[in-house]
């Protein structure tokens, strides 16, 4: 007999990538598509980072094991940067490297959390935090935010979230996926507060914390030192493929993430943590990109709404718009396969996010670059006009 997959595998999938995948597929019939599916950078690695990267592969490093935690010159370097974008200091002891910030989900939820446990974490939200409790037998508890919270956690949803069960920890993105919208600090702090209180973890996604549009984010490190914080060289060091993260941990936490990521990952990609040293000194080249992000940005807030698309979060960080299509729709899902298939446009159903009402809700990525969002706005409107 065939073995049965388990129960715990069969989580949801990643609509996102479904929705990537689908686009591609088009594109090899020949199609030209618009992406304002993922949240990918349309610019590679920075030059001097590829660069440092050939050149340490021509060199002959072997490009072996490194430390479970990470190369130490790469942990000091981000130690380093906490101090001088933040004004924090964090001793590089405490910064682990991890393969992609998705590793540092996984490392954080183990090492904190027994299975049954209950995390919070706010809907719409990134859809692969919920997918990975599921996978561990760790059962995630939606706060239902509103526009008005801008769809983040408060601690009245945590307070209505424990009247079921306790809540052994929380999980906050700020700046959000696929919202955009930033805790202020006194938010933060509030939720920080409210853990120490419940005797809960407070876990803070800040993978976006060097894209905003205004007001810099509260890093949880200014607030608290038993917070865990995990970030990635994705987003605004556009290095996605490269699947370089990292993650900084209370020092109690240090020895058990360490066992952890021995155990399930050895260690992260070596060729990555060379590569993002580099990338770390690239301050011209990555902070010019924000300017096309920002223009980007302008251009969906301006175009959109006269297409039906409204209310949408405050996207003060991130590249996403999250808005209401129920002008337009009431099935996202099928909305998007029709976008993707009639216009030529790849964009994301809320419900991916919020599978309990995102049927009237995007996302689009902005991403990408200008001539790629002005395409897909021009495509939109013969669309849909």
């Amino acid at each position: 007999m065939p073995p049965i997959p388990s129960s715990r595998s069969q989580v949801d999938a990643f609509i996102a990538m479904d929705v990537m995948a689908a686009a591609v597929a088009e594109e090899r019939a020949g199609r030209d598509i618009a992406h304002l599916e993922v949240g990918q950078p349309g610019t590679p690695a920075p030059a001097p980072a590829r660069e440092a990267a050939m050149a340490a592969l021509r060199g002959g490093n072997t490009m072996g094991y490194t430390e479970a935690l990470g190369l130490r010159a790469l942990r000091e370097r981000i130690a380093q940067m906490y101090t001088d974008v933040h004004g924090v200091t964090v001793g590089a002891d405490r910064v682990v490297i991890t393969t992609g910030s998705s590793a540092g989900f996984l490392l954080a939820f183990l090492s904190v959390l027994e299975a049954g446990d209950r995390l919070a974490l706010a809907d719409p939200g990134y859809p692969s935090y919920r997918n990975i409790l599921r996978s561990i037998n760790i059962e995630p508890v939606a706060l239902e935010g509103t526009l008005a919270d801008g769809y983040q956690p408060t601690p009245a949803l945590l307070a209505k979230a424990r009247e079921s069960g306790p809540i052994r920890a929380l999980l906050a993105a700020s700046p959000a996926n696929p919202t955009g919208t930033m805790l202020s600090r006194a938010q933060m702090q509030a939720l920080i507060d409210d853990c120490a209180a419940h005797d809960a973890t407070f876990i803070s996604d800040e993978i976006y914390d060097r894209l905003c549009y205004g007001t810099r984010p509260t890093t949880a490190l200014a607030l608290s030192e038993e917070a865990i914080v995990i970030n990635s060289f994705s987003k605004y060091y556009c290095m996605t493929g490269w699947r370089i993260g990292w993650m900084v941990v209370p020092e109690r936490l240090l020895r058990t993430v360490e066992r952890l990521a021995q155990n399930h990952f050895i260690c992260p990609p070596h060729i990555s943590q060379i590569t993002a040293l580099a990338a770390m000194d690239c301050e011209d080249e990555l902070s010019a990109h924000l300017e096309t992000y920002s223009a980007n940005r302008a251009l969906l807030l301006d175009a959109l709404p006269k297409l039906g698309f409204a209310d949408f979060a405050p996207a003060d960080g991130a590249f996403y718009l999250y808005g209401d299509v129920s002008r337009l729709t009431n099935d996202s899902v099928e909305f998007a396969g029709k976008m993707l298939r009639e216009a030529g446009v790849a964009a994301v159903p809320g419900v991916d996010f919020d599978p309990a009402r995102g049927h009237r809700t995007m996302r689009l990525s902005f991403a990408g670059s200008r001539e790629t969002v002005e395409k897909a706005v021009e495509r939109l409107g013969n669309w849909l006009t």
